[in-house]
C-alpha cells in the first residue's frame, strides 16, 4: 500500500496526470493496455517508471517549468514595486484569519459533495441539499444544516462540529493545519526558509494520518529516502540537506496528485507574511509547494499567495487577481484557464446575481479536471473574488455554493476578502460563532485564539 491508494490505482491515475501535462499519447496508450493486465506490485512499480519516462508531445502548446527561475522567466510583464503595509494591518490580518476560518467552516459540511452523484454536479448537490430544507436556503445564507431531506440523493453532511446547529469554534482541518504549519515554518526559520525546512516541520509536527493526496505521497517518499529531513535546522547544514534531496523524485514517485489542490491550500501564511509584496509571497509559496507539487500545482500556490499579499493593500478585486496572475507563467494551463474564467465572469457582468450562470460555465470549461485539481478550484476562487466585489459575505458564500473542494475554496477566498475587509468590519454573522477559537490539532495551536494567530503573523511581518 502506498499512501491512501493501492499502487494499481496510483498507476491508473498517473495516466491521467501524464496526459494532462502533455506527454506523448501513443506510448501512454500502449502502457495503459499493459496496465490492464498487470496486478503484481513490483511490475506495476516498473510500469510507473516507464510512464514517467514518456517524453512530452512536440506540439504541446504550453510551457510549464517547476523551478523558480524558469517560472519567473515566463511571467507576464508587470510593475512589481512593493507597496507599504497599510496602517490598519493588525485589523486586516485579523480579518484574513477570521475569513479563512469562517470560509473553511462554511464549506466543511459539504466537502464530500465534490463529484457528480445521482446525476447531480457538485454545486447542484449543494443546492439540492439546501433547497430540500427550504427554498429560502438558496442562495446560501448561513452555515450548513446538519440534516436535509435530500441527504439520500445528495449525500449527507460531514464535519458535525462545523454545522449550523453545533458550530462553536474552528475545528481542525487540513486547510487550517497548513496555515498554522506555514506560520511555524516562518517563526522557526524566517522568511529565508528552504524546502527542507518545510519538510522538517511536516515530519516533526504533522501526523501522516492527517495528510491527503500529493502530501501523502510526498511525505511517504521523504520518509522512505530522506530520514535526515527530520533534522533540517537553520544554516549551512540545512542548505546541504536541501541540496542532497532529489525533489523531482519526491514529487513524482507514485504521486499522480502533483497538480492537485494541496499546495494551493498551504500558502496563506506566506501571503500574510508579505503584505503588499505579491512577488515575495509567491516565492515563499514556491519553496513550500515544491516539496510535493509540480507545474500547475505550484502555480496555484503562487497565484493564491500573491493574491493574499495584494489583498492587504488593495480594494480592487481585479487588481488582486492580476497581481496573482503576474506571478505564474503566461504559458501555463492555469494562466489560460484563469483568463477564460475572467471572460466568463465578464460575460455575465461580474454580477453576484449571475452566480449560477458563472458556475455552470466554469464547470463546462473545466469539467475534464478531477474535482480536487488545482485549476478548476482556482477558477472558483477567482470567480468568487470577482463576483463578490471584495464583499466578505458574498465571497465565502460563492466559494462554497460553487461546489468542488468547498472548504478549501471557502478558506482561500476567506483569506482574501478578510484581508480586504478587516476584522472589525467582518460580518459577525460568520465570525461570532467561532468564538475566537481554533482547535488546529497542532501542538501549541490547540486550542488557540484566532486573534492570537493573527498577532503571531504580525510578529513575522515585523
Amino acid at each position: 500500500m502506498a499512501g491512501w491508494d493501492n499502487i494499481r490505482k496510483l498507476v491508473e491515475l498517473e495516466f491521467t496526470q501524464s496526459r494532462e501535462e502533455g506527454k506523448d499519447a501513443a506510448p501512454l496508450d500502449a502502457l495503459q493496455k499493459e496496465w490492464e493486465h498487470t496486478h503484481d506490485e513490483a511490475a506495476l512499480a516498473v510500469l510507473h517508471e516507464h510512464i514517467l519516462a514518456v517524453p512530452m508531445c512536440e506540439d504541446f502548446p504550453f510551457r510549464e517549468p517547476s523551478d523558480l527561475e524558469g517560472i519567473r522567466a515566463l511571467r507576464p510583464s508587470r510593475d512589481r514595486t512593493t507597496k507599504p503595509a497599510p496602517a490598519d494591518l493588525p485589523d486586516r490580518m485579523l480579518g484574513a484569519w477570521l475569513g479563512r476560518s469562517a470560509g473553511c467552516a462554511l464549506g466543511k459540511p459539504v466537502e464530500g459533495f465534490m463529484g457528480t452523484h445521482n446525476g447531480l454536479a457538485s454545486w447542484e448537490r449543494v443546492k439540492t441539499y439546501l433547497t430540500a430544507i427550504s427554498p429560502n436556503e438558496w442562495p446560501l445564507r448561513d452555515y450548513i444544516p446538519e440534516h436535509s431531506p435530500a441527504s439520500e440523493k445528495t449525500g449527507g453532511s460531514v464535519c458535525r462540529a462545523s454545522t449550523r446547529e453545533h458550530i462553536a469554534f474552528m475545528e481542525t482541518d487540513d486547510d487550517i493545519r497548513y496555515t498554522v504549519l506555514g506560520q511555524v515554518v516562518l517563526r522557526e526559520f524566517g522568511t529565508d526558509f528552504l524546502p527542507c525546512n518545510v519538510a522538517h516541520v511536516w515530519l516533526s509536527r504533522l501526523p501522516y494520518c492527517d495528510v491527503c493526496t500529493a502530501e501523502t505521497q510526498a511525505y511517504r517518499n521523504m520518509v522512505l529516502r530522506y530520514d535526515t529531513l527530520r533534522h533540517a535546522q537553520r544554516g549551512e547544514t540545512a542548505v546541504t540537506q536541501n541540496d542532497a534531496v532529489d525533489w523531482h523524485w519526491v514529487t513524482h514517485h507514485l504521486n499522480p496528485y502533483r497538480e492537485w489542490i494541496g499546495a494551493q491550500i498551504r500558502v496563506d501564511s506566506y501571503g500574510y507574511a508579505c503584505p503588499g509584496n505579491p512577488e515575495r509571497a509567491a516565492e515563499l509559496a514556491w519553496r513550500d509547494a515544491s516539496i510535493s507539487h509540480v507545474k500547475n500545482g505550484i502555480y496555484g500556490a503562487m497565484f493564491c499567495a500573491a493574491m493574499i499579499a495584494e489583498a492587504f493593500v488593495s480594494s480592487d478585486p481585479m487588481q488582486i487577481i492580476e497581481a496573482g496572475l503576474a506571478e505564474i507563467p503566461a504559458t501555463s494551463r492555469l494562466y489560460r484557464d484563469m483568463r477564460d474564467t475572467i471572460a466568463i465572469c465578464k460575460k455575465h457582468g461580474c454580477d453576484f446575481a449571475a452566480f449560477e450562470d458563472v458556475i455552470r460555465d466554469i464547470y463546462t470549461l473545466l469539467e475534464h479536471y478531477h474535482p480536487v485539481h488545482t485549476n478548476n478550484n482556482a477558477a472558483i476562487c477567482l470567480a468568487a473574488i470577482l463576483l463578490s466585489g471584495g464583499d466578505f459575505d458574498k465571497g465565502i458564500r460563492f466559494a462554497v455554493m460553487a461546489g468542488l473542494d468547498t472548504d478549501c475554496n471557502g478558506a482561500t477566498v476567506g483569506s482574501i476578502v478578510g484581508a480586504m475587509t478587516g476584522g472589525k468590519a467582518a460580518p459577525t454573522h460568520w465570525t461570532a460563532r467561532l468564538n475566537d477559537t481554533l482547535n488546529s490539532g497542532i501542538a501549541d495551536y490547540h486550542p488557540i485564539g484566532i486573534s492570537e494567530c493573527a498577532r503571531r503573523s504580525l510578529e513575522i511581518v515585523g
